[in-house]
């Protein structure tokens, strides 16, 4: 099969090879082969998904929404990105730019908001350093006590499933080694979120917390996080095959969450207000 190098695909395509290597970094597509020395290297089917791409894009879809047109023409890819399957999912979610203390004030409140009102929750979440996670491990050790599952992404050494929460080790060629997501899927209640740094703000590691911003998208809509919920069991699954397919049939004869998210809407506001707030104080 005849390999191509990534400006050979930029000039077959008329994309530039940084966009074509952020949307791999971003979105988790195309997934182009390695040489030996590292390069990537393509083939005339990648040249065709992106042209798709540039063809959706002309017709008014986002770049989420175009890429995973694409990638469902192809066929499911095995390292799915949360980002995308809300950004460009069956009930699109549109991202916005938020600072990193946002970011997390938002998680926090998803978070709380689950233990305070959802039973028997599925619950995933991706954290870009093994830090960040210790930073919460004790409120997703809550989460576990209470969930139908709970499961954390990061770059863990391995696999290690203890007190009912399951941590799952991501490679740097999975597209959650740098997604930061929190889903949570119960009966009464659902909400979920995913983020990525903006490549201006990770060019500059030295940029004050308050000053690091991420695109993001965050939903309460019942189907879109049943969707999220989905993605995130089946990479489970790849990587953690047993446990995997537990969390996959707890998912299948699920009920959503609710018709209408409104009750559930206003609370969670309510909390993301208060956090806001005694951010903007200190």
């Amino acid at each position: 099969m005849k390999q191509l190098a990534i400006k050979d695909v930029a000039e077959q395509t008329g994309l530039a090879a940084g966009t074509i290597r952020m949307w791999e970094q971003r979105f988790g597509f195309p997934e182009p082969a390695r040489t030996p020395g590292g390069y990537r290297v393509y083939t005339p089917e990648d040249v065709a998904a992106l042209r798709r791409v540039v063809a959706y894009r002309r017709q008014g879809l986002s770049v989420p929404a175009a890429l995973e047109r694409a990638r469902s023409h192809e066929g499911a890819t095995d390292r799915p990105s949360l980002f995308a399957a809300l950004a460009g999912g069956d009930t699109p979610v549109r991202p916005q730019r938020l600072h990193k203390p946002t970011l997390i004030q938002l998680s926090r409140a998803i978070e709380e908001e689950a233990l305070a009102r959802a039973a028997g929750p599925v619950v995933f979440a991706s954290f870009q350093a093994v830090r960040n996670f210790r930073a919460v491990e004790h409120r997703y050790r809550r989460l576990a006590r209470v969930a139908d599952a709970c499961v954390v992404f990061g770059r863990f050494a391995a696999v290690a499933e203890d007190a009912d929460l399951l941590r799952v080790p991501v490679a740097p060629e999975d597209s959650l080694w740098n997604e930061w997501a929190v889903v949570i899927d119960a009966p009464g209640y659902a909400a979920c979120l995913s983020g990525w740094e903006t490549p201006e703000s990770a060019r500059e590691p030295e940029r004050p917390v308050r000053e690091r911003v991420f695109e993001a998208v965050w939903t309460m809509d019942p189907a879109a996080v049943r969707q999220a919920a989905q993605v995130a069991a089946a990479l489970t699954v790849r990587l953690a095959p047993e446990a995997g397919e537990r969390v996959l049939a707890r998912l299948a004869d699920r009920p959503l969450a609710v018709e209408q998210p409104a009750p559930g809407l206003t609370a969670l506001s309510n909390r993301i207000v208060a956090y806001l707030d005694a951010v903007t104080a200190g």
